[in-house]
C-alpha cells in the first residue's frame, strides 16, 4: 500500500513536506491526486481497487455463476426444439460435439422490471482460452415455430463475454472468427474439419483474445459497416503479434444469407450442369 512518509524539516529550507510534497513540487503538480499518481508510477504499485470496481467484480462474478448454472440446467441439443432451428436455417453441421445446448423455458422479460415469461432458448457456452466457461448467449425461440421468438431481443449473453466466444473445435494455431452462431455454423457446413470461434458482436470479434499459440487466422465478416470496421481492427491487433491474418466477406448480409442462397440455387444449378 502507497502510504506518504511521515512530515520532516528540510534543514536548508525549514519548509515541511512528505514525499508526496516533493513530488508535486518536483513535477509542477498542483492537486494531491496527480502527485499520488505519479507516485505509484514511481514505485511500481498497483491502483487500488475502488468500492466501484469492487462491485463490478462481484456483478460479474454473479453473472457468470449464474451463466454456468444455466447451462448445467440445459440438455443435449441433439433431437431438441434448438437443433430444429438450426436446421431451418440451413445448418448442416455436426452438432453433436458442438457447445450448445437446450432449455425449454428460460425466464426472458423484455426490462428489468416487465414481467417474466418461459420460452425455449438455444443456449450457447462462452469459453476463454483455457476453456473456462465465462458466461453463455441465448437465442430465445418461437414456442411454436422454428424461428428466433417474436420479442424486442431475442439474443441476449450473460457472464464475461468479452475477449472470449463460443468455439466449434479446438483450436491450435489456426481459427476461423466469425460473428454470430448461426453465421459460424454456416462456415461449419461447409468447412466441417476447421475450428472456428463466434465472438458473438461486431465488437466482441474486434475484442477477441487471440490464443497465444495461433500463427493464422481468418476473419469471416458480415457484409455491413459494423463488420467491417471490427475485421479491419482484429487484423490490426493480429498483425501486431506476427500472425498471419485474411478476411473474407460474405456477400449477403451474413454468411447464412449466402448459405441460403447456395441451398436454393444449387439444385438449380445440378439441372443446368446436367443439361
Amino acid at each position: 500500500m502507497l502510504c506518504a512518509i511521515a512530515h520532516k524539516a528540510d534543514s536548508a529550507t525549514s519548509e515541511h513536506g512528505d514525499l508526496l510534497d516533493l513530488i508535486r513540487a518536483r513535477e509542477g503538480l498542483v492537486s494531491f491526486r496527480d502527485a499520488f499518481d505519479e507516485a505509484r508510477r514511481f514505485l511500481r504499485a498497483p491502483r487500488a481497487r475502488t468500492t466501484e470496481s469492487r462491485d463490478r467484480s462481484s456483478s460479474e462474478c454473479d453473472t457468470i455463476a449464474l451463466a454456468r448454472k444455466i447451462w448445467a440446467a440445459s440438455q443435449p441439443i441433439i433431437g431438441t426444439k434448438a437443433e430444429a432451428y438450426l436446421r431451418a436455417r440451413k445448418i448442416t453441421a455436426d452438432l453433436s460435439d458442438a457447445p450448445l445446448r437446450y432449455h425449454p423455458a428460460l425466464i426472458y422479460r423484455e426490462r428489468r422490471n416487465s414481467p417474466p415469461r418461459k420460452l425455449p432458448a438455444l443456449v450457447a457456452a462462452v469459453t476463454d482460452n483455457g476453456g473456462e466457461i465465462r458466461g453463455i448467449h441465448r437465442t430465445f425461440l418461437d414456442p411454436d415455430r422454428n424461428e428466433k421468438a417474436s420479442v424486442a431481443s431475442p439474443r441476449r449473453s450473460l457472464g464475461a463475454i468479452l475477449g472470449n466466444g463460443v468455439r466449434f473445435g479446438v483450436i491450435v494455431e489456426f481459427a476461423i472468427i466469425g460473428e454470430g452462431i448461426e453465421t459460424v455454423l454456416s462456415l461449419k457446413s461447409v468447412a466441417p474439419h476447421m475450428p472456428m470461434v463466434a465472438a458473438l458482436s461486431a465488437a466482441h470479434l474486434a475484442a477477441w483474445k487471440i490464443p497465444a499459440g495461433v500463427r493464422c487466422l481468418i476473419i469471416a465478416s458480415d457484409n455491413d459497416r459494423a463488420g467491417r470496421n471490427a475485421a479491419r481492427k482484429l487484423s490490426g491487433r493480429a498483425e501486431a503479434v506476427s500472425v498471419q491474418v485474411g478476411t473474407i466477406v460474405s456477400r449477403g448480409k451474413d454468411f447464412n444469407d449466402d448459405l441460403w442462397y447456395l441451398a436454393r440455387e444449387y439444385p438449380r444449378l445440378q439441372q443446368v450442369r446436367i443439361t
